[in-house]
């Protein structure tokens, strides 16, 4: 009879819908929740288990034991129908993960869907109102430490405020559609965590914010991506919500510690923590500054623009170098090893075989790079 489970078992793999994971569409699946019906990852699993037995039991497809009930469970069930079930009424600016996603993403997006039903009620979640607010632990700008500010999320205004002290004048005021969020875990050191990036004066500025409540940040991500959709479907009335949805929040493409020289060849190398979001390569003294110490508008190859291994003529060779190139300046680089050299290269040259966009074009006009002091030099010409 066991024989005859797992046979069973192995033939619903193959039916349409349960073939990758029911709540991030992972392909390797190896468990099942055998009271909702659906078959899962091994890290999607972890979370059902954590949820407790009385929200979702969970059995190895193949390690353990089945019953004939529970068989009978998985036949009546499965993914495609229990993802329309519990997944019924969600918001269109809810980011739905994948397998790579961060972990407090997949989470609370599990958790949301069994344990507190919230895609199956009518009553529409509270970070989709437009408004939200609430205190979370930011980072300072000058220093490290992390102090409660509260903020303040009216889509209605295009605005997110944070305040020092409540009854003042808010300390800034982003614009809600100027603003990207990202999650920032592994950056920050709390899985609770968000990154703010915005564009002022010329030059990016970033903001980090965590919660001791994962849900609270959560529905703050979320209620930022709500907000920004309602605003993009006011300015763009005959365009599709699922082309609005891309435009909402993105990751950055790739992160992490390359060696920079300056601008001569005979300058050292020193080590900077590379952000590449979207066209800007950014460049920063710790991975937590407020702002970038530089940024490189990454244009299209045919205006200029080349990425390729090795350092350029008369420049110390660091190991695993490698030169982009651009209208205004040539960057000499290095990474820790010859796998992280490529793959920034692609991620790069990935960039500069896109054509531009109105977006893109914006940006570069807007980039600036101030040399000598104060005076501030737009170095970037759209096209």
């Amino acid at each position: 009879m066991a024989d005859q489970n797992e046979k069973i078992l192995h033939r619903l793999l193959q039916q349409d819908g349960n073939s990758i994971c029911a709540d991030c569409d992972s392909k390797t699946l190896e468990w099942a929740s055998y009271n909702i019906g659906i078959f899962l990852c091994t890290r999607c699993c972890a979370v059902h288990r954590s949820m407790g037995a009385h929200i979702s039991k969970v059995k190895h497809l193949k390690l353990d034991k089945w019953e004939d009930s529970q068989i009978q469970r998985m036949i009546d069930v499965g993914n495609k129908s229990a993802r329309l079930k519990y997944e019924n009424r969600v918001p269109a600016c809810y980011r739905r993960p994948k397998e790579n996603d961060p972990q407090i993403l997949i989470e609370q997006w599990i958790r949301a869907k069994y344990e507190r039903l919230e895609f199956c009620m009518i009553e529409r979640p509270s970070y989709t109102s437009g408004r939200m607010e609430g205190f979370l632990m930011k980072r300072g700008k000058e220093d490290s430490r992390y102090q409660p500010r509260k903020f303040v999320l009216s889509g209605l205004h295009d605005t997110l405020r944070y305040y020092v002290k409540e009854k003042r004048e808010p300390k800034a005021i982003l614009r809600i559609s100027e603003l990207n969020v990202v999650y920032a875990p592994s950056k920050i050191g709390n899985p609770n965590s968000l990154q703010l990036t915005f564009m002022k004066e010329g030059t990016t500025r970033h903001i980090y914010v965590y919660h001791d409540d994962p849900e609270v940040i959560n529905n703050w991500y979320m209620a930022i991506r709500c907000a920004k959709l309602h605003r993009l479907q006011i300015a763009y009335p005959s365009a599709s919500e699922s082309d609005l949805v891309d435009l909402l929040t993105h990751d950055f493409t790739r992160e992490g510690w390359l060696l920079k020289t300056g601008p001569r060849a005979t300058d050292s190398y020193k080590r900077r923590w590379f952000t590449l979001d979207d066209r800007k390569l950014m460049y920063h003294d710790d991975q937590l500054d407020a702002h970038p110490k530089g940024e490189i508008f990454l244009g299209n190859q045919l205006d200029g623009y080349s990425v390729r291994i090795g350092a350029p003529p008369g420049a110390k060779d660091q190991g695993y170098s490698f030169t982009l190139f651009t209208p205004e300046r040539v960057y000499n680089m290095s990474s820790h090893s010859e796998q992280d050299r490529d793959e920034w290269i692609a991620a790069i040259q990935n960039v500069l075989e896109r054509p531009l966009s109105p977006q893109d074009n914006s940006i570069s006009a807007r980039l600036i790079r101030k040399r000598g002091g104060t005076n501030p030099k737009n170095i970037f010409t759209g096209r």
